[in-house]
């Protein structure tokens, strides 16, 4: 990994993007729709930060009133899409909802479907023009699919080999100056890409909500780091043995629902999977397809790995990747056409995808100093 990355990542986005003006899509049949949950207060401080918890209307790290209409705009906007298989009243029948453990995913995902089905006939119960819709999910310890959390070691120990690589060595070396600057301001320790993200997080978000930032941000933000943020997101699944064990369970779970669907062994009979998560969740996603353009994944950022047919009764899979309030972005897998027959997509995917997550996460012992056999035998 090197600045040039920024170059390469650029390069594989734009050959991925496809024009669809000439493109017969057929029909969608079902859709796995995976999104970053709406605007938000910061999840916390830098040491020296000018503004502390009461200095916002809710606490840190909760939906604001503004993530909340984000996502019954996308809802509104899913219902569009998906009209055309979807019942205008709400059925467990029609789609199943999943969310990390968290209150601004959860709250997200509840915003989303006030969108997506608004109360209609008999389901109308009050003045309110909304209706209770399950949100399922696991404690954040449990959970090794969506928020990727249940603690791993083999996905820590391959993680640090990535972090201490010379490839990051090199990034930190050439960031020297900027992460003591940063230190010295912050009262925290800058010394990764993480840490700048974390802090990046921080100022763009009381930026925007016009909140007077301190003096000495204005020689670094945004300009000096945004870029180390964006490239932060490279981190995680930055190989596929990290892939494998952080979105390839994800990556799976979709690919299961597809095929059960083609062989009419979903059961339910579902058309939507939909997964309320974080923006690490869809970078990670991005990286374990190969699709990532090096950016902070925005709010209600959004893929669409749907499950299409044509005439033929042939079936194919198609990602788009919404990241605004634009139209969505059609991308063409590595070594597939846009509209990727599914069983391509799996065999070239297959790889990424974990034949037994829990096996997986046993860390082979061939790999391990002794310093790494100290820590993970506590």
């Amino acid at each position: 990994m090197n600045i040039r990355v920024s170059f390469v990542f650029a390069s594989i986005f734009a050959a991925s993007c496809s024009s669809t003006d000439d493109l017969d899509l057929g029909t969608i049949v079902f859709a796995n729709v995976l999104y970053r949950h709406g605007d938000r207060t910061p999840v916390g401080r830098y040491k020296n930060d000018p503004y502390n918890e009461t200095s916002w209307p809710i606490p840190y790290g909760q939906l604001t009133n503004l993530g909340k209409h984000q996502h019954l705009l996308l809802g509104r906007w899913l219902r569009k899409r998906y009209s055309h298989f979807l019942s205008n009243n709400y059925t467990p029948y029609d789609i199943y909802v999943q969310s990390t453990d968290v209150d601004r995913t959860l709250m997200s995902a509840e915003a989303n479907l006030a969108g997506l089905y608004p109360p209609v006939k008999n389901q109308v119960w009050d003045d309110v023009k909304w209706m209770p819709i399950p949100v399922h999910t696991i404690p954040e310890k449990q959970d090794y699919v969506l928020k990727a959390s249940k603690f791993c070691p083999r996905y820590k120990y391959e993680l640090e080999k990535v972090l201490t690589s010379p490839e990051m060595e090199r990034i930190n070396k050439a960031n020297a100056k900027l992460y003591a600057y940063l230190t010295e301001n912050t009262g925290d320790k800058i010394s990764s890409l993480e840490d700048v993200n974390q802090l990046y997080n921080i100022l763009y978000i009381q930026n925007l909500y016009n909140k007077t930032l301190p003096q000495w941000t204005k020689s670094v933000f945004p300009d000096k780091l945004k870029p180390l943020a964006m490239l932060s997101f490279t981190t995680e699944a930055y190989n596929i043995i990290l892939q494998r064990l952080k979105s390839g369970s994800l990556l799976g779970e979709m690919i299961d629902h597809m095929v059960k669907k083609v062989q009419n062994t979903l059961k339910p009979d579902r058309k939507i999977w939909m997964y309320s998560a974080h923006d690490e969740t869809v970078a990670n996603m991005l990286m374990t397809l190969n699709l990532f353009e090096l950016h902070c994944p925005p709010y209600t950022a959004t893929i669409l790995i749907e499950l299409r047919t044509n005439s033929k009764n042939q079936y194919f899979v198609t990602i788009s990747y919404k990241n605004s309030t634009m139209e969505p972005i059609l991308m063409t897998l590595p070594g597939c056409n846009t509209l990727c027959p599914l069983d391509e997509f799996i065999n070239l995917t297959r790889n990424a995808v974990p034949e037994d997550w829990e096996r997986e996460c046993l860390i082979a012992w061939e790999d391990i100093s002794p310093s790494d056999v100290i820590e993970f035998s506590v």
